[in-house]
């Protein structure tokens, strides 16, 4: 699980914004470029599949969520959030609000740019994983339970990189 947190400078827009699943991957990361060039700050961080099967899917993201935030070098005033919950915000020093918005990745700037960066970021995640484990096609699928991904799976048996907790893996568990 990955997650990202964006600053934008309202003196350097970037046109184009959007979900990071409705555009192409060129577009994508045309997009991510600008955003780290021109953003006030950035930040992108994780949550294991450990923490994944651990915690479940929902607070592993808003445990990632968490990390993007401490770890943005200028401390955000307002925070958006992709969504209806938010994560947790103590630590954030000068925080005046956090608001959660359903489809905000559709609408708001800053939570487009940053599912931009946390997409491109776990796409290479993907591909470096695919040099670990090339006969399970992550660079093609990206980690998305597709037929060859779901293929490999009934042949290889998961990898460790694999959640346990997801139900196309759990049932194919040795």
């Amino acid at each position: 699980m990955v997650a990202a947190a964006v600053i934008l400078d309202p003196r350097q827009p970037i046109a184009g914004l959007a979900d990071s699943k409705l555009l192409e991957p060129a577009e994508r990361c045309r997009l991510a470029d600008l955003i780290r060039e021109r953003a006030v700050a950035y930040a992108v961080a994780a949550a294991d599949h450990a923490e994944i099967d651990q915690l479940n899917i929902l607070q592993a993201t808003l445990l990632a969520m968490h990390r993007a935030l401490r770890a943005l070098k200028v401390a955000p005033q307002h925070v958006l959030v992709d969504g209806n919950r938010l994560p947790a915000t103590d630590g954030l020093l000068g925080l005046r609000s956090a608001v959660a918005i359903i489809k905000g990745d559709v609408c708001v700037p800053c939570i487009s740019a940053a599912s931009i960066l946390a997409k491109t970021s776990r796409d290479a995640l993907m591909v470096q994983a695919d040099t670990l484990y090339p006969e399970y096609g992550f660079a093609q699928h990206k980690g998305y339970p597709t037929r060859a991904h779901l293929a490999a799976l009934d042949r290889f048996g998961p990898t460790p990189l694999h959640r346990h907790s997801f139900g196309p893996v759990k049932s194919r568990l040795r």
